[in-house]
């Protein structure tokens, strides 16, 4: 098919027959989806069932054993440093330095990114406002409570607003009025045409997607709008969408 870098259209994510083994073990099975710009797409399964590998791999981070990925329009098996570039992502372990303040933490991923320091000002600037981090600005990262700690992580992967963005686990371990606000938040990036793939545990997330999918032994094996998974499997959480498809397999 016609690289996605010459038909980005309404695409974000292109992902086709997309597969990671590590010796033996097949950790991602053939996988196939295509996420749509400014799409806050559910990525769910329990610990072992593929997500974060393919995440990985969607980001550049960890070369595919077999099939192909388009991600902003980048082939992520020929452009993989290029992908690394034009992506935002937020692991699920805390990877900013806790020896440097927020501001400074902010200055270093800007650089990172390549943008020039007013750039970075001005838009650390605006990033602390929305994140309500201004009177945090010259704390220690390390100092701060967690729910902060992910919101300052949230605000590093979009200093350089990347059209996709890659959540992986972004609320664990964080509370729920901070998860609320954290979802806010990517519904603001979502409005302003960001698209946003989130990996989650918490089912009641789900629910705030426009579109999820589940997967298992590392494959898809549902996918949908949430009220449609819901009315499909005839139940009133996603919680009980989730326990009706996965126990089959693993029974």
């Amino acid at each position: 098919m016609a690289s996605l870098e010459q038909n980005t259209d309404n695409t974000a994510v292109l992902i086709q027959n997309l597969t990671r083994k590590f010796g033996k073990f097949v950790a991602v099975d053939n996988i196939n989806l295509t996420v749509s710009r400014g799409e806050i797409f559910g990525f769910l399964g329990a610990n072992g069932a593929g997500k974060t590998t393919a995440i990985r791999m969607l980001c550049g981070i960890l070369r595919s054993s077999g099939g192909n990925a388009w991600v902003a329009g980048i082939d992520i098996n020929k452009k993989p440093e290029l992908v690394k570039r034009k992506i935002g992502y937020m692991s699920q372990k805390f990877s900013l330095y806790n020896d440097l303040t927020i501001s400074e933490n902010l200055t270093f991923y800007g650089g990172i990114y390549g943008l020039k320091r007013k750039v970075i000002s001005q838009r650390s600037r605006d990033l602390l406002d929305r994140l309500k981090l201004v009177g945090f600005r010259n704390r220690m990262t390390g100092a701060l409570p967690l729910g902060y700690k992910q919101r300052l992580a949230l605000g590093c992967s979009v200093l350089h607003r990347p059209r996709v963005l890659f959540l992986d686990e972004p609320t664990g371990g964080v509370d729920p009025v901070a998860r609320r606000e954290f979802w806010d938040l990517i519904y603001e990036l979502s409005d302003q045409g960001t698209t946003i793939f989130v990996t989650t545990h918490y089912m009641d997330e789900a629910e705030y997607c426009n579109r999820v999918s589940i997967m298992d032994q590392g494959r898809i094996i549902a996918l949908g709008k949430p009220t449609e998974l819901k009315q499909e499997h005839n139940v009133k959480t996603m919680q009980e969408v989730f326990f009706d498809v996965v126990q089959p397999v693993i029974t």
